[in-house]
C-alpha cells in the first residue's frame, strides 16, 4: 500500500465498521488450502450477496499441522469471506522463512489483501514490507501485538498476551497454586513467550518453563510425564494451547501426580474435559473472531475506507475466562467449532 494512504502516515478519526458494513449489502465465497482451491464453509454462512466487486484475500498463519485452533480461526475467515463476496485463500506453515514465501506467493498472485500472523515477525518484515510497495494492504491476527505497528500494517486483531498470561498468574494465585509448570510448545514464538512471562509477572508461586516439540505429540506427553516425575511439588500444569492441555492431563495421570491443567485456548474437547474436572480452566482469545475481523477488516478498508482503531490501536478479542461456572453455554458454540 502507498504509505500516503496509510492511516499511520495521516491523521483521520477512526470510523465505527459495523456502520459502515450495514450500509453495504452481503455476501458468499470461495477458499483453499495450501494453493488447491476448494469451496467450503459457504455453505453455513449466512444468505446474501455482496454488490461490492470480487475480491481475493490471502490469510497466511502459522499453523501447525493438527493444530485445531486454526480450524476456528479459519471457519470465522470463511464466515466473513462469504458475506463479503471474497475468495478467501489459506496457506499455512509454522516454519518462519516458509510462512514468508507463502506471502510472497500471496503477493505474487495479486490479491486484494492479505491477512497475516506474526508470530516471528523479525522473519516476515521484509516481504510484508514488499507487500506494501505492491499496494496490497496487510493486517495482523492473533500474533504479532508488539510488532503489527512497526511493520506498518493497518490493522491488528487479537490478544495482548502479556495481559492475558498476567490475567492467568492472578487466577492461578486465586485457586492456591504454588508451583507451576509452563509448557511452550513452539520454541521463539513470541506471543507463547509473552504468556509464560505474563504468568511468572503475577504468580506469586514459582514458574519453570519447559519448551516442548508441538510437533510430536508423543514427544509432548512424554517429556511433562518426566518433569512431573522428577519433580512432584509442581501442582499446576499450564499449557498454551488446548490440544496440548489435553495431553497434559494424560501425562498427570501417567506420572501419578496429583498437579492439576489450565490452559490458554479452547476446543470441543477441552470443554468437556473441563466440565469433567480433568481442565480447571481456560483462557479464550475468541479464534473465530480474529478470522473473521481480520478478513471482513480488509473488504471495509476497500469498500468504505475504514479501519479499526484507526490505524493506532489494536482490536482486542480477549482475554476472557472459561471454568465451570459458564462452560455450559460456552460449550454450546465451541459444539458448532466457532468458539
Amino acid at each position: 500500500m502507498d504509505r500516503s494512504s496509510h492511516p499511520r502516515s495521516r491523521r483521520i478519526a477512526p470510523v465505527v465498521a459495523v456502520a459502515a458494513a450495514a450500509a453495504l449489502t452481503l455476501a458468499g465465497c470461495s477458499s483453499s488450502s495450501g494453493g488447491k482451491k476448494s469451496e467450503e464453509g459457504a455453505a453455513n454462512a449466512s444468505a446474501g450477496k455482496a454488490t461490492t466487486p470480487r475480491m481475493t484475500v490471502a490469510l497466511v498463519t502459522h499453523q501447525a499441522p493438527g493444530d485445531t485452533f486454526w480450524d476456528t480461526v479459519r471457519k470465522g475467515a470463511e464466515a466473513a469471506a462469504a458475506k463479503d463476496n471474497i475468495k478467501l485463500v489459506y496457506s499455512a506453515d509454522p516454519n518462519a522463512g516458509n510462512q514468508a514465501n507463502l506471502v510472497q506467493n500471496a503477493i505474487d498472485q495479486k490479491v486484494d489483501g492479505i491477512a497475516v500472523t506474526l508470530a516471528k515477525p523479525d522473519a516476515l518484515k521484509g516481504v510484508i514490507g514488499k507487500a506494501e510497495k505492491s499496494g496490497i494492504p496487510v493486517v495482523g491476527l492473533n500474533s504479532g501485538l508488539s510488532d503489527w505497528k512497526k511493520l506498518n500494517l493497518l490493522e491488528f486483531f487479537g490478544q495482548d498476551e502479556s495481559v492475558a498470561g498476567e490475567a492467568f498468574g492472578k487466577k492461578l494465585n486465586e485457586v492456591g497454586a504454588k508451583k507451576v509448570l509452563c509448557v511452550m510448545q513452539e520454541q521463539g514464538n513470541v506471543g507463547l513467550t509473552q504468556r509464560c512471562d505474563g504468568v511468572a509477572k503475577t504468580f506469586e508461586g514459582k514458574v519453570d518453563p519447559q519448551n516442548v516439540n508441538g510437533t510430536d505429540m508423543p514427544s509432548v506427553k512424554s517429556t511433562i510425564t518426566a518433569k512431573l516425575k522428577q519433580d512432584p511439588s509442581i501442582d499446576y500444569v499450564v499449557t498454551l494451547g488446548a490440544p496440548f492441555a489435553l495431553t497434559a492431563a494424560q501425562s498427570v495421570g501417567d506420572a501419578g501426580s496429583k498437579a492439576k491443567v489450565a490452559t490458554f485456548d479452547l476446543n470441543k474437547d477441552l470443554i468437556k474435559s473441563i466440565k469433567a474436572g480433568d481442565i480447571q480452566f481456560a483462557v479464550d482469545q475468541q479464534p473465530y473472531l480474529q478470522g473473521y475481523l481480520a478478513v471482513d477488516g480488509l473488504w471495509l478498508y476497500k469498500n468504505n475506507g475504514n479501519y479499526s482503531g484507526g490505524g493506532e490501536q489494536p482490536v482486542l478479542t480477549g482475554p476472557a475466562f472459561v471454568d465451570k461456572s459458564n462452560v455450559d453455554k460456552i460449550g454450546e458454540f465451541a459444539a458448532k467449532g466457532t468458539r
